[in-house]
């Protein structure tokens, strides 16, 4: 249940670590940098966002209390959301996708148990063993679901908060299930995920405390203030503007020769103005946002119109309609309420 003796609301960080300062990296680029003077601080503001209040957690704290109602929203892993957020419904995913903190959860056994190369090969092990397989894992609920659905149910589960890696090399556990991002890790502690072991992938997400957004009008603004600012960033991070000098008669007839291009007809089509220059002839400013794995073809496109003084510059935000995640918000707000 949200609480309710505070006016504030409080957006939850991750505290420490790569996914703490890709964190802050993409609200920068997004507009919505964090003011923290004192780095060891654990409350912060964003500017841009007047009211709303920055605390710092661990990535897993922050599904806990987005659920508690401590917090109105956090961005931290699908995994710890998966694993902490609880079936009653309480915390909900404002966006899944923030495009960083990529990793997988996956069962991993010691290189050395070359029998044991799919979920299936659990039997037999457990069989020779003549006891329940220990599992270390920081995701016990994750695991268990995954362990029940592959019917190994043979297994003890141990909750671990440290390194997992050298659970089997130290002997309290046979195997583990823990995130791979690199593999590396993995390698270096003669590891291997199973071929059939993967539980779910993960990466960072924006999550909020439903009861909040239903209670607090200054909350539920501030959510679609964020998912406004946050869509925009991600759809234009895609994106490169181009701007180039292509000789015509006239705008039309300009726009004539690049439309029918697959490229350079932009997202609804160019802009195209008049240059004001001392060379001879009509010269237009076009200007198109494209793609930026399609800018070479483009390029390509304005060229063979006669286009030159190419300029390419980043693109910081694409507005467009209402995002797709502020309506699917909407939506689950309204399905609660019955309407």
């Amino acid at each position: 249940m949200a609480t309710t003796d505070r006016t504030e609301v409080r957006l939850a960080l991750p505290s420490k670590g790569p996914l703490a300062e890709e964190t802050l990296a993409l609200l920068a680029r997004a507009g919505l940098g964090v003011h923290k003077p004192n780095p060891r601080q654990l409350k912060a503001a964003i500017p841009a966002m007047p009211g709303l209040a920055v605390l710092f957690q661990r990535a897993g704290d922050i599904v806990v209390g987005v659920r508690s109602g401590s917090v109105d929203f956090g961005i931290t892993g699908r995994d710890m959301v998966a694993e902490r957020a609880g079936a009653n419904g309480d915390v909900l995913v404002l966006h899944n996708a923030l495009g960083y903190g990529h990793c997988t959860l996956n069962v991993i056994v010691p290189e050395a148990e070359t029998e044991v190369r799919c979920m299936a090969d659990l039997h037999a092990w457990q069989a020779r063993l003549g006891r329940p397989l220990r599992v270390a894992t920081k995701f016990p609920r994750q695991a268990a679901q995954f362990f029940a659905r592959h019917g190994v149910t043979e297994v003890r589960f141990i909750a671990s908060e440290g390194s997992l890696e050298i659970a089997p090399t130290i002997g309290y556990a046979d195997l583990i299930v823990d995130l791979v991002a690199t593999g590396t890790t993995l390698r270096d502690n003669r590891l291997r995920a199973l071929e059939d072991g993967h539980i779910l992938a993960s990466q960072a997400c924006l999550i909020a405390n439903r009861a909040a957004l239903r209670r607090n009008p200054a909350a539920l603004e501030m959510a679609r203030q964020l998912l406004e600012f946050i869509v925009a960033h991600l759809r234009a991070a895609e994106n490169v503007s181009i701007f180039a000098n292509v000789r015509g008669e006239s705008a039309e007839e300009v726009a004539a020769r690049m439309l029918p291009r697959p490229v350079i007809g932009g997202l609804q089509g160019p802009t195209i103005s008049p240059l004001i220059t001392r060379h001879d002839g009509c010269w237009y400013a076009v200007h198109i946002v494209v793609r930026k794995d399609r800018l070479a073809q483009a390029i390509g496109e304005l060229r063979a119109i006669g286009g030159s003084g190419v300029v390419v510059a980043p693109v910081t935000y694409i507005f467009e309609e209402e995002p797709a995640e502020v309506s699917a918000m909407l939506a689950a707000l309204r399905a609660e309420e019955g309407e």
